[in-house]
């Protein structure tokens, strides 16, 4: 072999490995922005109404004589996008892998703005103070909406407050458990969906028969 054709085949060699570095290099970086499986996404936990208004006319009338469902208060315990643990008297974790697809109020609101508007011959708004005003408002606290862990339970509680045109206000508390839960967000997700259902109903029926 002449010296001239061993320097091209040499020359010939460094730029292939050139290329396959290049190459390589994207590679790498490419499998930094991919996920090949890894970790699965936390469970989204949403209200979805038991009961619900048919298809079809509704209710009409002015939203002065509207019956209006306003978000409840809640402590930051529990307006945050986790789910509160009791873990004892004093102490609250948040449970594992487990997120609220929206606060944990705006979704109650709705879930009992539902509930009365499937059971009620009226016009029902949904909104806070400075949007809507109509003959009754609902508006309350959201006491409790989370998991016990010391007795392994789901609890929802709630103190509605309701305020007529005319000045005459009354108020309830509701509340509903589940018990018998894993502290797992797949178990925790559906009772608590059912514990917001029951408090919903039953202060749904309350508040209209008043």
């Amino acid at each position: 072999m002449t010296r001239d054709r061993l320097l091209g085949e040499m020359n010939g060699m460094k730029r292939a490995l050139s290329r396959g570095g290049v190459v390589l290099a994207l590679v790498l970086a490419l499998s930094g922005c991919l996920s090949f499986g890894g970790k699965p996404p936390e469970t989204l936990i949403t209200l979805t109404p038991d009961e619900t208004a048919p298809a079809g006319p509704m209710a009409s009338g002015t939203s002065a004589g509207a019956l209006v469902i306003l978000d409840p208060e809640a402590d930051r315990r529990i307006d945050v996008d986790r789910v509160p643990v009791q873990v004892n008297a004093s102490s609250v974790a948040y449970l594992k892998d487990a997120t609220w697809v929206e606060r944990p109020t705006r979704q109650f609101r709705r879930l009992l703005a539902e509930t009365v508007r499937a059971r009620a011959n009226r016009v029902v708004i949904e909104g806070s103070d400075y949007e809507v005003s109509g003959s009754t408002m609902v508006s309350g606290r959201l006491i409790q909406m989370g998991y016990d862990a010391g007795s392994q339970k789901v609890v929802v509680r709630y103190d509605a407050l309701v305020e007529e045109k005319g000045g005459a206000v009354r108020s309830r508390r509701f509340e509903a458990e589940v018990p018998g839960i894993a502290p797992d967000a797949a178990a925790v997700g559906p009772a608590l969906n059912q514990a917001a259902n029951e408090v919903a109903k039953a202060a749904a029926t309350w508040i209209l028969e008043g």
